[in-house]
């Protein structure tokens, strides 16, 4: 199964919610946007990854599954 996250960089407020919880997945940018970073989500702790997700309060954040 393949696994990104897409970013809704308009949404996002740039709280870092999902850096804090997914250091390896997760970044912000000189503007204080979110950066998804381009690993394989397949070898990320999916709970972490769940959690990184959930944890943003502009819900900036999805997961789709799938090619």
């Amino acid at each position: 199964m393949s696994l990104r996250v897409v970013a809704d960089l308009d949404a996002c407020q740039g709280y870092a919610n999902c850096l804090v919880n997914a250091p390896d997945v997760f970044d912000l940018s000189d503007d204080g946007k979110v950066v998804v970073l381009d690993v394989d989500l397949d070898t990320v702790d999916r709970t972490l990854l769940d959690e990184a997700i959930a944890s943003c309060p502009a819900t900036a954040l999805r997961l789709v599954e799938g090619a």
